[in-house]
């Protein structure tokens, strides 16, 4: 049996709001994906952004492979206004608890229990607007209403405060630090700050979502 045949809920799905697009990552992103990457590398201090159309194709395979797998469903960032693309994000990480049919908290075949939104980066002239937050609402309310998972799972490097900020922000909850887990996107080795939100937290946590949407 194919993994999307045993996981027959992640599959490539379009998402929109008023700000932004999520739409199915593909290679014709690409071309688009090098020039939004462009505008200001030094914006990416914490955050893995390809630099260049080969490693722009390597990092884009490499996304669809493992959604092929049913391992992520990623996403180009697509502003919606104007249609210009503007970076990415994805799922990943899904987390399965393996509850038998008989076990009340059995969802049905391949559902997951869990899932990491990560992998997100945007252009400098998208960041500090109402993008990465409507971005971050649409995904978690995917997550929580359309795949009914208990948890989302949140990291970044422990360095980026102003990352940890926003995640709190918006009732994600630290679990903990995990030390020299990962290469940083500086060349160090890095520290991630893992954070969560529960499935009993979404109402408060979209609440707050909605409420930094209505400022903007």
């Amino acid at each position: 049996m194919s993994a999307t045949a045993a996981r027959p809920l992640i599959q490539p799905v379009t998402l929109e709001g008023s700000h932004v697009r999520l739409e199915p990552l593909t290679m014709d992103h690409v071309h688009a994906l090098v020039a939004a990457a462009a505008e200001d590398r030094a914006t990416y201090q914490w955050t893995f952004v390809p630099d260049g159309e080969a490693a722009m194709r390597e990092y884009v395979a490499a996304a669809l492979e493992l959604a092929r797998d049913s391992a992520a469903v990623p996403f180009a960032t697509i502003h919606q206004p104007t249609g210009r693309v503007i970076g990415s994000t994805r799922f990943a990480n899904f987390e399965y608890l393996g509850w038998p049919p008989s076990s009340p908290h059995y969802k049905g075949e391949g559902a997951p229990d869990g899932v990491e939104i990560g992998w997100t980066w945007l252009a400098a002239s998208a960041q500090r607007t109402a993008v990465n937050t409507e971005a971050k609402w649409l995904m978690m309310r995917h997550a929580f209403v359309t795949w009914d998972v208990r948890v989302v799972r949140l990291n970044t490097d422990r360095r980026n405060e102003r990352s940890r900020a926003a995640i709190q922000r918006i009732g994600g909850k630290l679990d903990g630090i995990f030390r020299a887990n990962r290469a940083g996107a500086d060349g160090a080795v890095r520290d991630t700050a893992s954070f969560s939100i529960l499935k009993d937290e979404w109402p408060d946590a979209e609440g707050a979502l909605r409420a930094r949407l209505g400022a903007v």
